[in-house]
C-alpha cells in the first residue's frame, strides 16, 4: 500500500485533533460552514441558469453553426481548423458542452489529426470564459463586469490561435 492512501486519513485526524486541543464546537462550526455555502449556492443558481438557458437555446436554434459558417474563412487563415471551431464558441460557454465537441472532433477526425490535436490543446488550455464570471461574480454580488468580458475573451482568443500555431509547429513543423 502507498503513502498516497493514508495521506486524506491523517488530514482530518490532524483536524479534529487541533479542534480538541483549542476547543472548537466541531459541529457548530461545519454547520455554519454548510449554511455559508447555501448562502452562495442561492446567490449562483440565477446567473447559471440564465447562462444554461441561453446556451441551450442557441445550440437548438442553429445559430452556432451559422457563426461558424460566418467565422471558418477567417479561422482558417489564421490557422485554425474550421472542425474545431464550434468547440471554440461553446468553451467560452460551457464546460459540458465543450467536452461533447471535443468527443465529437475526436471521433469524426482522428486524435491524430489536426483538428483532434487542436480541439485538445483548446480543451485543456482555455478556459469556460462566461461559466467562471458567472460563478465568481454571483458569489460575491458583483454584476457590472467591467473589464473582465473583454480581457478574458481576448485571452480565449489568444488561447485558441496559439493552440492551432503550437499543434502545427510541434506536430508539423509548421
Amino acid at each position: 500500500m502507498s503513502f498516497t492512501v493514508f495521506v486524506i486519513p491523517a488530514v482530518i485526524c490532524a483536524i479534529l485533533i487541533f479542534a480538541y486541543i483549542k476547543k472548537v464546537d466541531i459541529l457548530k462550526e461545519f454547520t455554519a460552514g454548510a449554511l455559508d455555502g447555501l448562502k452562495t449556492a442561492k446567490n449562483l443558481i440565477p446567473p447559471l441558469a440564465l447562462m444554461l438557458t441561453a446556451i441551450a437555446m442557441v445550440r437548438e436554434s442553429g445559430a452556432l453553426s451559422a457563426l461558424v459558417g460566418l467565422l471558418s474563412k477567417p479561422a482558417e487563415a489564421v490557422g485554425i481548423p474550421s472542425e474545431v471551431l464550434p468547440l471554440m464558441l461553446m468553451k467560452t460557454f460551457s464546460g459540458s458542452g465543450s467536452v461533447a465537441l471535443l468527443e465529437d472532433v475526436l471521433a469524426n477526425y482522428g486524435a491524430d489529426s489536426l483538428a483532434g490535436r487542436v480541439a485538445s490543446v483548446v480543451a485543456g488550455a482555455t478556459e469556460t470564459t462566461f461559466y467562471t464570471i458567472a460563478v465568481y461574480y454571483g458569489a460575491v454580488g458583483v454584476s457590472k463586469t467591467r473589464h473582465t468580458v473583454p480581457a478574458a475573451l481576448s485571452a480565449d482568443i489568444a488561447g485558441f490561435v496559439l493552440s492551432a500555431f503550437f499543434v502545427r509547429l510541434f506536430f508539423y513543423g509548421l
